[in-house]
């Protein structure tokens, strides 16, 4: 696919992040001559990885907000790189960038690809995984995210793991432990885990990255439940890497991915 050009010279950029992709990107364009650089955090954990350079946390106030910002901190370009599964943000970029006439470019890394031996069951969002779960098993380790973990308040046949930052919020499951801790994980640290608590199905997000508890389940034997990312805006020109939204912003060209 051919390359699309940025509209300008790329000086002053706001980076969407929250994510691995965000912070290396952040540090890549802090050590960039010529690039002033903002990341934008949402401010949904109390303790957030910070990345280099300035900081701004907090929401914006829908598309108005973002595209005000836009403009009174003439920003030349923005990089979403928040989390796959964060569409309204992702949204709400694409329409500010349009609105405030900014170049944009999605940062993703790649989603995960099935090994031999793996038992995946891909469904279309949360609600599809409370559903077939207790069809596949009874102890579920649950690795979606706190907010994520209201969606199988419902399903009382199965005993749940989950694991996020911070504690989740009402609903919960009636049957529920919940594990706080941060990765990266390590796939010993994920066998340990998955034999301790007596796992017999995983439900996660193809977020994408590490493979670790995939891998772990896969030795198992081990169902998972596979939520599939929401569908990208249309025409959101899109990169896997860090070193290719760096050659977008200092180059002033993107391929898409794909």
């Amino acid at each position: 696919m051919p390359p699309v050009a940025a509209a300008a010279p790329v000086r002053r950029v706001l980076v969407l992040g929250g994510t691995t992709e965000g912070r290396a990107l952040a540090s890549a364009c802090a050590a960039t001559p010529g690039l002033d650089m903002i990341s934008s955090l949402a401010g949904r954990t109390s303790a957030p990885l910070l990345p280099a350079g300035e900081v701004r946390i907090g929401g914006f106030g829908g598309v108005d907000g973002l595209a005000g910002f836009l403009r009174e901190r003439r920003i030349d370009a923005v990089v979403d790189a928040t989390h796959p599964f964060a569409a309204t943000m992702t949204g709400h970029a694409v329409a500010a960038s349009v609105r405030a006439g900014v170049p944009l470019l999605v940062l993703r890394r790649p989603g995960w690809t099935p090994q031999p031996g793996d038992v995946w069951h891909r469904v279309a969002d949360l609600g599809g995984a409370a559903t077939l779960l207790p069809a596949l098993g009874g102890r579920v380790f649950l690795t979606t995210g706190r907010q994520s973990i209201a969606a199988f308040a419902a399903v009382d046949t199965c005993w749940f793991l989950a694991r996020s930052v911070e504690a989740p919020a009402p609903p919960l499951p009636k049957r529920l432990d919940v594990l706080l801790d941060r990765g990266p994980f390590s796939l010993d640290g994920e066998r340990a885990l998955l034999a301790a608590h007596r796992i017999d199905v995983l439900v996660t997000k193809d977020s994408g990255g590490s493979t670790a508890k995939l891998d772990a389940a896969r030795e198992r034997g081990l169902p998972v439940v596979l939520v599939d990312r929401p569908p990208l805006p249309p025409g959101a020109d899109v990169v896997p890497t860090v070193a290719a939204a760096l050659a977008w912003l200092t180059r002033g060209t993107v391929v898409q991915a794909g």
